[in-house]
């Protein structure tokens, strides 16, 4: 059967250098392992994507530092992906929703930086007196100003992992380079009961980090709530770029 994109007179339209994985992610420079489900493990994509790491771009730098001085380095790593075939940008990391604005008047395409952006969605969804809590890596590191920058409501309710045994440890504090997945689980489900029994109206949950995808199931199952992440961001983000074809 001929593809469609060669049945208008069969031209095949060049100008890129990789075809086929219109979506690129800006990866943080760690060495953590990424587990199924995580961002940065490309089996996690049911499609093709790009990855550029962004070197110097630590967790700690980006999550406990503000990633000060390192919107250039970010930039540059965008256009490479978007020189190679992007046709949209995403991060490895929540906490860049600092960046957003400044991306995607850099690249010219659509740049969705955080899962963070998915809050007034959800909010959207949600019946009159429920609300959206945010679990992310570290409370004590989310600023006014990415909550602003993301679009999310400055009261919105939020508990952090830093108190957990090993997902802050291994993987913003870099204690380690191998991670005891069932303790990181832990810590999310810890931080999930926490924030759900200080605040009774959420009615779903947003995971900010985007290491958390591979913890969403247990937490749904343990809080009987939603639960979005970058995983369902993306493969939303996704859709728009590569519509299904029926029939």
């Amino acid at each position: 059967m001929t593809s469609p994109a060669f049945e208008a007179g069969r031209i095949a339209r060049g100008g890129k250098s990789i075809y086929g994985a219109p979506l690129g992610i800006l990866m943080l420079d760690a060495r953590f392992p990424r587990i199924p489900g995580d961002m940065g493990n490309a089996g996690t994509w049911p499609f093709p994507v790009l990855y550029r790491v962004v070197r110097g771009a630590t967790p700690e730098r980006v999550v406990l530092e503000g990633a000060r001085g390192l919107l250039p380095d970010f930039i540059a790593a965008a256009r490479e992906l978007v020189d190679l075939g992007a046709e949209a940008i995403t991060t490895n990391c929540g906490f860049l929703s600092l960046f957003q604005q400044e991306l995607a008047a850099a690249v010219g395409v659509p740049v969705a930086t955080s899962a963070l952006m998915q809050v007034p969605w959800v909010q959207a969804m949600l019946p009159p007196g429920q609300r959206v809590g945010v679990v992310t890596v570290s409370k004590g590191s989310l600023t006014p100003a990415h909550l602003i920058a993301a679009g999310v409501p400055l009261d919105v309710p939020v508990v952090g992992t830093e108190q957990g045994r090993e997902f802050f440890r291994v993987l913003i504090q870099a204690a380690a380079v191998d991670l005891d997945v069932a303790l990181a689980e832990q810590d999310i489900l810890e931080a999930g009961r926490a924030l759900v029994a200080a605040h009774r109206d959420v009615g779903a949950v947003v995971l900010e980090c985007t290491n958390m995808p591979p913890y969403a199931a247990a937490l749904r199952q343990e809080l009987g709530l939603p639960v979005y992440d970058i995983y369902s961001m993306i493969s939303w983000f996704q859709a728009g770029l590569r519509p299904r074809r029926f029939g």
